[in-house]
């Protein structure tokens, strides 16, 4: 199955295999550029402004972008540089990595879940998971020499910036400040590093197609010279292009759930490009597997019911990973009008 890594061969033609009907493909005359992203300054003196920014952001758009996060910028730097120099290692190398086993802590892989899917996507990838860093860097890449380094220090980072938004999305609900931090527990954090190869018709497929994260939210890196991150927005595409130093913030499932749907876990997808080779590092902070997902008490002592039954994280996530990515939204299955 490791023949199917993308990044090791080049494609004159598309595969078949990865060919979406024309119902399903990505349409991109149509895409639309919304001037009115939501663009963060974390660095605001006034720290109601901000919740109050992130609070209208997660209503309207599900998603946000941040500047001034007190992330270097020479460590997002490095994170991107080091990911574009594992995938341009020489095939055999990466090859040694490759599992399509979605239980695997660390495995480089293509597509989403080749087992189940019966169209591919034009993507590899490199999933690590990252908490506790002592317990797992060990098994991740040597080679390139600084990326045991270089990924760890960007981990504890985003860990730290996570939080920080956490709580601020926590207030934005009228909550105490580590209302969610706590209800998700000691928070697993996975990353998967992107790969998008150039591709020889990229209006027949996706990187990655239309689907929402599982976990409570994500946070990423864009590749600052080729654009593919798109949002649905009242039925729309929308083209998120990279912002200089920005983190793009997704609003996942969980808070979606813990937030009673009031904020909406954001229907996004990859497209790729036939020209450039396209990276994107994604972060994601997990509720621990034991974590109850219900809403607070406050957001439904008004009498206002909920929207979804009580799950814990590791009940959901078997769920999503025995679907294909763009089947509906998993969260419909945990509604309380289907008990």
């Amino acid at each position: 199955m490791a023949d199917l890594l993308l990044s090791a061969v080049h494609h004159e033609n598309l595969p078949e295999s990865y060919v979406r009907p024309i119902s399903e493909r990505p349409r991109l005359t149509e895409v639309i550029v919304d001037d009115n992203i939501p663009l963060v300054d974390l660095g605001c003196p006034n720290r109601s402004v901000i919740v109050r920014q992130i609070g209208d952001a997660c209503l309207s758009y599900g998603f946000f972008q941040v500047v001034n996060h007190g992330f270097s910028v020479e460590l997002m730097e490095s994170m991107m540089a080091v990911a574009k120099e594992f995938f341009n290692l020489p095939p055999e190398e990466k090859k040694r990595h490759y599992s399509d086993d979605p239980s695997k802590k660390m495995r480089l892989s293509t597509s989403f879940n080749v087992r189940k899917e019966t169209v591919h996507n034009w993507r590899d990838y490199l999933r690590l998971h990252c908490h506790p860093l002592e317990e797992f860097v060990q098994d991740w890449p040597s080679d390139p020499p600084s990326f045991k380094e270089v990924v760890s220090s960007y981990c504890k980072e985003v860990r730290a910036l996570g939080f920080r938004l956490l709580g601020m999305i926590s207030e934005s609900l009228g909550l105490e400040e580590d209302y969610i931090k706590n209800v998700l527990g000691d928070q697993e954090q996975h990353m998967a590093i992107n790969c998008y190869p150039a591709c020889p018709e990229p209006e027949l497929t996706y990187g990655l197609p239309a689907h929402t994260d599982p976990n409570a939210l994500t946070i990423l890196l864009q590749d600052q010279l080729v654009a593919g991150l798109q949002v649905l927005r009242d039925g729309k595409w929308i083209a998120v292009n990279p912002h200089p130093n920005a983190f793009v913030i997704n609003i996942g499932d969980q808070l979606q759930a813990l937030s009673n749907g009031k904020y909406r876990s954001v229907w996004h997808r990859a497209i790729v490009n036939s020209q450039r080779q396209r990276m994107s590092v994604a972060s994601f902070l997990c509720p621990c597997n034991t974590a109850l997902i219900s809403p607070p008490k406050k957001l439904t002592e008004d009498g206002t019911h909920a929207v979804y039954r009580n799950f814990t994280y590791d009940e959901y996530y078997k769920k999503f990973w025995s679907r294909n990515l763009d089947q509906e939204h998993c969260l419909e299955l945990f509604k309380t009008d289907q008990l």
